[in-house]
């Protein structure tokens, strides 16, 4: 019985922040699509190409923004860029889908270079000398979000759909872009950093920087062992429903 209400609390919970997520892109199309159709003579493979620099461009900032007022400048910059990023990154695929243009090849390319920006993004953060200046924490953090995005991609090449839940990358994106934001207010009203992190870190101060990276790690960590955990039981399930051929190949005959 308590196990019954632990399940159903988390299928509410779960059917909850699916109801907010479509209520959030029904909102979203209701500007992108009419877009899309204006813009249908562009290619979405051009808008996919066209987060790359976009994405670039907001690394650079964010590794060498300082902590004087032209730094602050540079962070809001960065934030700038990479919610233009994150626009463009959804509009190349709402363009395809409105024009008659999905391929395999989009999807494979935008899924690629989310990867490489993400990455690229959290150690520019973790090699900005003036906030982190920890490649420790920063390849960390980088590995951990790469473990979370390969489940979701492994468990669509075995299932045939991709697992989303634990800690997204529009989360990460949330993350990073309200802590950019943070980190410029600090530099303009003038706060302290709270602290240092424990050993072995003890020599990165606890700012806004460092917090994306920490808080991206273990949202990553988190969500590799969601989506093991998760992709386990679906392709368990499909194997009983569906087992795989066991007919040898003419090599092993």
């Amino acid at each position: 019985m308590i196990a019954a209400r632990v399940n159903n609390r988390k299928n509410q919970a779960v059917d909850g922040g699916n109801m907010a997520l479509q209520n959030l892109r029904a909102l979203s199309e209701k500007v992108t699509i009419p877009l899309a159709k204006k813009l249908s003579w562009m290619s979405p493979l051009a808008i996919t190409w066209l987060t790359l620099p976009v994405g670039l461009a907001a690394a650079v900032l964010m590794m060498l923004a300082g902590r004087d007022l032209y730094g602050a400048l540079m962070l809001f910059g960065a934030a700038l860029l990479l919610i233009l990023a994150s626009i463009l990154d959804g509009f190349d695929g709402t363009l395809a889908r409105q024009t008659g243009r999905v391929t395999r090849w989009g999807d494979y390319l935008d899924h690629t270079l989310d990867r490489v920006l993400d990455i690229t993004w959290m150690v520019a953060i973790g090699y900005n000398m003036a906030w982190v200046g920890s490649a420790t924490l920063a390849w960390s953090a980088a590995m951990a979000t790469m473990f979370g995005s390969y489940l979701g991609t492994q468990a669509q090449a075995v299932t045939g759909s991709r697992d989303y839940g634990g800690f997204s990358r529009a989360d990460r994106l949330a993350v990073t872009g309200v802590g950019l934001g943070i980190a410029c207010l600090q530099i303009l009203i003038g706060w302290s950093d709270f602290g240092s992190l424990p050993a072995p870190l003890e020599h990165v101060n606890l700012n806004p920087m460092s917090a994306i990276l920490i808080i991206s790690g273990i949202g990553g960590l988190w969500t590799f062992v969601k989506r093991f955990s998760q992709a386990r039981n679906s392709i368990q399930q499909l194997d009983l429903n569906d087992p795989v051929s066991q007919i040898p190949s003419p090599s092993e005959e």
